[in-house]
């Protein structure tokens, strides 16, 4: 099975850029399955209805969401209607929609997608790590389910990594998202479980983290904001991961980024490519 995750979709120069290329990348590359990470996609903070379709029909079979998932308010209404969008699943109890899902590939392959925040540096939730081991406890890789994926959105690293160790063998891929920086960590961990600490964003590099430089600056040099921040329109790089997982045991056997155009080195999983 192919897996392809797009990092969190940033303003409009990342959504546009997203819809183009996506059809591309799935015939390109013979994808079974992407998830992409919409927690920015609408404005820059959270995500509409409208926006969702567009990147569902651009071949998205999962939306995640994030820390912003709320920022557009009819999204506690909408979420409702599209199970392909999650939320957190460590929400308290009682909020709107899904924080995870069990999808089915063209093929008929079974994949439960999971989609949890941190807690370091992040508003205070439930414990991701008890959400997710309920959810792998109950559907296990292998014999309920064919693939597991899990986006991780945090602001620290070591959780990231604590995460992917935590369910390693036991999961098909846990992605970090949320600081819009791709590292360059990607690897199948000892048990077989596929890891990135962060997939970075699809959006303008050219930027603090997808906005306009200049308000950030003025923050941090003088502590007091002057206006909103604002997505920076220019060219988009698309950043992903890009997994491999057998179709026998639900683990991956190969792993690596993805960076496309705009102002970031060019990187494509080479297992994919022909040459």
């Amino acid at each position: 099975m192919r897996v392809l995750f797009l990092g969190d979709v940033v303003g409009r120069s990342g959504r546009q850029a997203v819809v183009e290329e996506l059809p591309k990348l799935r015939e390109t590359y013979k994808l079974d399955f992407i998830v992409v990470n919409g927690d920015n996609a609408a404005g820059g903070f959270g995500i509409t209805e409208d926006v969702l379709m567009e990147l569902v029909d651009a071949g998205a079979d999962v939306v995640t969401g994030g820390d912003h998932v709320w920022d557009k308010r009819d999204a506690l209404v909408f979420i409702e209607r599209h199970p392909q969008l999650l939320r957190p699943i460590n929400y308290p109890k009682g909020a709107p929609g899904a924080g995870a899902g069990l999808f089915k590939t063209s093929t008929g392959k079974d994949v439960l997608v999971i989609h949890s925040v941190g807690r370091v540096f992040m508003p205070e939730m439930d414990c991701p790590f008890a959400a997710i081991e309920r959810e792998i406890t109950a559907s296990p890789l292998g014999q309920m389910v064919d693939a597991i994926l899990i986006d991780f959105h945090c602001e620290a690293t070591s959780e990231k990594q604590a995460m992917g160790h935590f369910v390693d063998g036991r999961a098909s891929m846990v992605v970090g998202t949320h600081t819009h920086v791709p590292t360059s960590d990607a690897r199948v961990l000892s048990g077989g479980t596929a890891f990135l600490t962060d997939a970075g964003m699809c959006g303008c590099y050219d930027s603090v983290i997808g906005m306009e430089a200049d308000e950030p600056v003025e923050r941090f040099v003088s502590r007091v904001p002057r206006a909103r921040f604002q997505p920076k329109v220019g060219e988009a790089t698309i950043c992903g991961f890009c997994v491999e997982i057998d179709d026998n045991t639900g683990l991956a056997v190969e792993a690596g980024p993805l960076r496309l155009g705009g102002h970031l080195s060019r990187s494509e999983p080479l297992f994919w490519v022909s040459f």
